[in-house]
């Protein structure tokens, strides 16, 4: 294990250190201590590492991951995530606005809450949080899966494609083009294994599905006005 002592060494030496696994992967296990806050840690990774955040982050932690698993030990600010295309992030407590925003793949777990725009755009990423997500969550989102075990803020899952919401409290309000859709045997089989790698005790009986209505693929006239 390596100790990375970030308040002593600073940032752009961790990320170089972390980056350079990629072509070298002899130290697996990183613990970075002393974050404070700080922004951009641990992104751009791109090799089967692990590394511990003891700490809260702030703003685009983890981002553009691909393969590592990066574990925050507190909260985390705006962007946690983002783009990320592999590997696992996991925020201990909460996450600020738009994370794990353009998500490609891999898989976010947020313990806590998470704020407005969660799941924004994404992309194939798929997002577990054990709380509750904030208004405009899963806005645009093309494909993946978003659950929920709290309740969810106005507008979820606006102009939303073909992506899965999963939320097991009360949403707000639907944004357009979202609405409640059947639970089928398969969408059951889906969210248990979310559950499952997200940690939560919750059963899938308990949610509710949320998708697009399909209404805003084509151009409609009547829209226009």
């Amino acid at each position: 294990m390596q100790t990375f002592d970030l308040e002593a060494e600073g940032l752009r030496a961790l990320n170089s250190a972390l980056h350079a696994q990629a072509s070298t992967t002899n130290q697996t296990v990183w613990d970075v201590v002393n974050p404070k806050g700080s922004h951009a840690i641990a992104v751009g990774l791109d090799a089967p590492i692990e590394v511990n955040v003891k700490g809260s982050t702030g703003y685009y932690c983890a981002g553009m991951n691909k393969q590592a698993t990066v574990h925050v030990h507190g909260s985390a600010g705006p962007g946690v995530a983002e783009n990320m295309m592999s590997g696992t992030v996991v925020i201990e407590g909460d996450a600020s606005q738009y994370a794990g925003a353009t998500g490609h793949g891999g898989t976010l777990i947020i313990k806590g809450n998470a704020s407005s725009r969660c799941g924004i755009s994404m992309k194939g990423i798929d997002i577990v949080v054990h709380g509750n997500v904030g208004h405009m969550s899963a806005f645009m989102a093309q494909s993946g899966n978003l659950v929920v075990c709290g309740d969810a803020g106005d507008a979820l899952g606006d102009s939303i494609y073909e992506a899965r919401l999963f939320v097991r409290g009360s949403v707000k309000s639907l944004g357009a083009d979202c609405i409640e859709k059947e639970m089928r045997p398969e969408h059951l089989e889906i969210l248990a294994d979310l559950l499952e790698r997200g940690g939560c005790d919750a059963k899938p009986e308990e949610f509710k599905r949320y998708g697009s209505a399909r209404t805003l693929y084509n151009f409609n006239i009547d829209n226009a006005y």
